[in-house]
């Protein structure tokens, strides 16, 4: 049964797949569907902690958007890449990583593609080096973002064995920086050394590479105000998180959990930036970022309630099957996480799914940690919102979809950061742990 359960399961993850976007939740609450009325099972926990987390996060990243702070991030990109153009490959993986890191949505990438292709362009680069990277580079700063809902939920279940908030950031952050960093600099070398892309040269040779002066438009007065108050925002997460931590124990009984804490401080800087920004709170729900954040809302609430029917609804079968396999091989927790995250399409969802049962069958919290940078596989199947998008703005066609869909420019490069992100994570867990 258990098999034929695991084929459902994969089936309308699949489904999901097919349809797109927000799709794939839909699907996952059908498969909770028939798992209850075909095989009786009872339904698993719906993930509102995540969701409450995720959509508190979006909606102050919004508001700071609407108020003009993401695009003067962006501005700040532009200055920086055209000031260093040679270097695009190395430079817009870090900056796409930090956005994401600080606002805890890699959405924000959506904003800074139209400045790295055009700079790409104007070097004679194609933008698909760039683009590849960066895009990989805002998936993968979700497991060490402080805003994340995955990392907020794993740092919830770590704390049980010994290992607080601060130090999962303090493993994290470096692991995936590091990644990121070896990779676009092996990306860049290799560029230098190989030849541009095909149809690349066909449209230099033919001058059909269109230039335009891509400025952001006229950043508004109240946009650093907002920048500041966001950031605000975050250095209070942070510290009441250290306030609360074991280690520090400052306050004692806290009335607010870590998870509660950031959902009231971000819809408490959403509010406060709409008040001194007069922000109209009509455009927040117009924005693509609010969009795309309520559908992966949707997506984590279907998926993971249907990994967490399942996967309690088999708990026994997959502790005798799967524990003593990690307890000989821990790596392959990476790679399972790897392949899950892949049709989960989400790293809170699969983080929700994946984890608990991990750290029930006996992964040490070393392993866990230093597999958790895998649960973002979110490129492997070329369906993702900020991959199309890239692909859709690179106008050369350096940045396209093979017709075997697996071969496509984000695979390699994603692939080699989970690699160095994992490899790291074992390298710093050992020191810090």
């Amino acid at each position: 049964m258990i098999l034929l359960e695991l084929i459902i399961v994969i089936l309308t993850i699949w489904l999901g797949a097919r349809l797109g976007g927000i799709g794939i939740g839909f699907c996952g609450g059908t498969g909770v569907l028939i798992l209850a009325l075909f095989f009786g099972i009872k339904p698993g926990i719906i993930p509102f902690d995540v969701i409450e987390i995720i959509i508190a996060v979006i909606v102050a990243v919004v508001s700071m958007q609407v108020a003009g702070g993401v695009h003067y991030l962006v501005r700040i990109t532009e200055n920086l890449l055209c000031r260093h153009p040679r270097y695009i490959t190395i430079l817009a993986p870090l900056v796409t990583y930090l956005m994401t890191l600080l606002t805890g949505s890699g959405h924000t990438v959506f904003a800074t593609l139209p400045v790295i292709t055009e700079v790409a362009k104007r070097q004679n680069i194609p933008p698909c080096h760039p683009l590849s990277i960066a895009v990989i580079a805002s998936q993968i700063a979700i497991t060490a973002s402080p805003l994340s809902a995955a990392v907020v939920f794993f740092a919830s279940i770590l704390e049980p064995h010994g290992v607080s908030y601060l130090t999962l950031l303090c493993i994290l952050f470096p692991s995936t920086l590091i990644a990121v960093l070896c990779t676009a600099i092996m990306i860049n070398i290799l560029r230098q050394k190989s030849t541009h892309d095909i149809i690349y040269q066909k449209r230099l040779t033919k001058q059909k590479l269109k230039f335009f002066n891509q400025k952001i438009s006229d950043i508004k007065s109240s946009a650093k105000q907002a920048v500041f108050i966001f950031l605000v925002g975050i250095c209070l997460v942070i510290l009441y998180a250290m306030a609360i931590s074991k280690n520090v124990a400052l306050i004692i009984n806290p009335i607010l959990s870590r998870s509660d804490a950031i959902t009231v401080l971000m819809f408490t800087v959403a509010t406060i930036i709409c008040l001194t920004c007069k922000v109209n709170t009509n455009e927040i729900l117009d924005t693509s970022t609010f969009k795309s954040g309520m559908n992966a809302c949707v997506c984590v609430m279907g998926v993971a309630w249907l990994g967490d029917t399942f996967i309690k609804a088999n708990l026994k079968d997959i502790q005798s099957i799967a524990g003593n396999m990690l307890q000989v091989y821990p790596w392959m927790l990476a790679v399972i996480l790897f392949f899950a995250s892949t049709l989960l399409y989400s790293q809170a969802a699969t983080t929700k799914a994946l984890m608990p049962v991990a750290l029930l069958l006996g992964v040490s919290p070393l392993v866990a940690i230093a597999s958790f940078s895998a649960v973002s596989a979110l490129f492997v199947l070329p369906t993702y919102p900020t991959l199309l998008a890239a692909v859709k703005i690179d106008d050369t066609g350096s940045t396209k979809i093979g017709k075997y869909v697996f071969n496509h420019p984000f695979i390699v490069p994603g692939t080699l950061v989970i690699i160095l992100s994992v490899t790291f994570g074992f390298l710093f867990g050992k020191l810090i742990l």
